[in-house]
């Protein structure tokens, strides 16, 4: 299990990608922004939690207002190689989808 308190600058966050055992994300400050390949941009305050299902590309940061710290958890793969695959970076249009 790999636990890891990770914090984003206004406007920051990750590329595409997915996690082989999938991730959990728990947000301790800031509002966080979520996003899948469907187009849903979820939106999370402290306290809340979101699941990434194993294989599910997404991304997440803050939003271009906030920092955002949140805690990420997950399982290792059994090839650690292959925990998180990382893609492309996010488009404009996606982070800022309403």
């Amino acid at each position: 299990m790999v636990v890891a308190r990770v914090r984003f600058a206004p406007g920051a966050h990750t590329a595409w990608h997915s996690h082989a055992r999938g991730q959990t994300l728990h947000v301790t400050s800031g509002t966080a922004l979520f996003g899948t390949r469907d187009g849903q941009v979820i939106e999370a305050q402290p306290g809340q939690t979101v699941y990434c299902p194993a294989g599910e590309e997404h991304w997440h940061g803050a939003t271009p207002e906030n920092f955002m710290e949140h805690i990420a958890m997950l399982e290792n793969a059994e090839d650690p190689s292959q925990t998180t695959t990382w893609l492309e970076h996010v488009a404009a249009e996606d982070y800022h989808r309403p």
